[in-house]
């Protein structure tokens, strides 16, 4: 009988970490939550028998925090998904300097201190999946969105580096791009409609991306896919 699998999702929310959330646990993994305030979390949590951890992903101690406790409670991680990231709009010239850092270091640094730490484990086990959401700022700058670009842009760095460097160790680390907005009925209700029939990413469809993605074999590994609505430009 196979071992059950465990998956962390660091970054989590009622949208995309929480259809995650829900198919793991529909696959039969056992699966922990990570968010700077985990009572949020607690309504998932009891849906998917799951567990949920504090964790600022920007501080290398609660991230150390985080995968110690999850190894203690219920074992390494066979798949970690890096969710966060952090966003300040407006122009170049009126960002606040302290607002951009902290977005750089939400969207991009805490994407290197959990890569970091769960590719130290899963080295160890001598397998494993590593992916990262990425968004239309990863491959694309937009005016009044310099801060989040960098972010994205500079995850998609790490990114390709990971691939290159792990994927020999079997170790898979991929990249998924969301190009457009994700159907949220609880966030700005008017544009749910405004961009026609599935003209929002349904957040349960790509996570099925995310499981194929853990699921490929690694002959054919993919380490970079874009997800976007039909109707979205490119």
């Amino acid at each position: 009988m196979a071992q059950q699998e465990n998956a962390l999702i660091v970054g989590s929310g009622p949208g995309l970490s929480a259809s995650l959330a829900r198919l793991f646990t529909k696959e039969g993994m056992r699966v922990a939550l990570a968010a700077r305030d985990p009572k949020k979390l607690e309504g998932l949590v009891k849906e998917i028998e799951g567990r949920a951890y504090p964790c600022d992903a920007s501080i290398p101690q609660d991230v150390d925090n985080l995968f110690d406790s999850l190894a203690k409670d219920s074992g390494e991680p066979d798949v970690v998904v890096y969710n966060a990231s952090g966003r300040v709009r407006g122009p170049i010239t009126e960002l606040d300097a302290d607002a951009v850092r902290n977005t750089i270091l939400v969207t991009c640094y805490g994407g290197f201190l959990v890569g970091q730490a769960a590719a130290k484990r899963m080295l160890k086990a001598g397998h494993g999946t590593i992916l990262f959401t990425g968004a239309s700022a990863s491959i694309k700058g937009f005016a009044n969105s310099a801060a989040f670009a960098m972010g994205k842009m500079g995850l998609t760095g790490l990114v390709q580096s990971m691939a290159r460097e792990l994927q020999p160790q079997n170790i898979h680390v991929a990249q998924v791009v969301i190009d457009g907005g994700i159907y949220e009925p609880t966030r700005r209700p008017e544009r749910l409609t405004s961009r026609g029939p599935d003209g929002n990413l349904d957040p349960d469809a790509i996570a099925q991306t995310y499981l194929h993605l853990h699921r490929q074999h690694r002959s054919s590994w993919a380490s970079h896919i874009e997800l976007r609505p039909w109707s979205e430009k490119f």
